[in-house]
């Protein structure tokens, strides 16, 4: 698998920034639910980075519809970016021991939802039944 340059330095970029959260996080007392957001966070960010390399150029910021992406985590999923992602985010507030920080799901959530949506129409727009049928057997 040849690997894009853009996802290694994203996942490059995004690693360094985990890593001295992470770093900060074992400089600090751990609870339960310090150690719960760790282990959180590497599992997400872990299965966050295989998804971003398994879309591959597929990737954009704006909905577009380069390739139907379905191997690997997308197999079973058509959002693995988006889940692990906020489940790297959580993982991450918890870690650093400010649950509070958890409001900013509310607005996170939707937002990644809306992507989602605007996303799911271009794809079905070029892709058509090869997409309805990818949906229909995969999980957001």
């Amino acid at each position: 698998m040849q690997m894009e340059r853009n996802a290694i330095a994203h996942i490059g970029v995004s690693s360094i920034g985990t890593g001295l959260l992470v770093w900060y996080c074992l400089g600090r007392p751990l609870t339960h639910v310090r150690e719960f957001g760790l282990a959180l966070a590497i599992a997400a960010f872990l299965l966050w980075a295989t998804a971003r390399l398994q879309l591959g150029k597929s990737f954009s910021v704006s909905p577009q519809a380069k390739a139907l992406v379905t191997r690997g985590i997308y197999s079973r999923m058509r959002n693995p970016v988006y889940t692990f992602g906020i489940l790297w985010i959580v993982g991450l507030i918890l870690a650093v021991g400010h649950p509070e920080w958890l409001l900013i799901l509310l607005v996170l959530i939707p937002m990644q939802m809306v992507r989602a949506e605007r996303e799911a129409r271009v794809l079905e727009a070029k892709f058509g039944e090869e997409y309805r049928a990818y949906r229909a057997r995969t999980w957001f």
